[in-house]
């Protein structure tokens, strides 16, 4: 397994800053990683940062866990990015931070993005093989 060099990308706007970065774990799985504050000023910038390296990766993993500030912004992003993992057909999962967590909580209240509650275990749950069946208990 090759892994690439890191990229890093820095959004700063009235003084808030967030830096973005990615790391290949091999040539097909990515953890895209952003710190610092997400708000209306840099949302679309992650945004769009993440959903260019879903186009090249089977497997992302968005690491929020860093983030300190996370406005109603971010969440449309995170929603932006899934619909780009979707159509680019990339497994993808969220490590949110205490912020980001607190604004999924009213937001994503149907637990549409998939979390975990770190990058180890958000690799280790799309490198396993998904059942292509799944039992289920029968309700009574």
């Amino acid at each position: 397994m090759s892994v690439t060099t890191p990229t890093a990308h820095s959004a700063r706007t009235d003084g808030i800053a967030a830096v973005f970065a990615t790391r290949w774990m091999s040539e097909s799985a990515a953890v895209v990683a952003a710190h610092g504050d997400i708000d209306a000023a840099n949302s679309t910038e992650f945004a769009d940062y993440a959903a260019r390296h879903a186009a090249h990766a089977d497997r992302m993993v968005v690491d929020l866990s860093a983030v300190d500030f996370f406005g109603a912004a971010g969440f449309s992003a995170l929603t932006t990015v899934a619909a780009q993992c979707a159509a680019d057909s990339c497994d993808w999962r969220l490590v949110p931070s205490r912020a980001v967590a607190r604004l999924l909580r009213v937001c994503d209240t149907d637990h549409r993005l998939p979390t975990s509650d770190t990058v180890s275990a958000a690799l280790s749950t799309m490198s396993s093989a998904s059942p292509l069946l799944q039992l289920v208990a029968k309700s009574r």
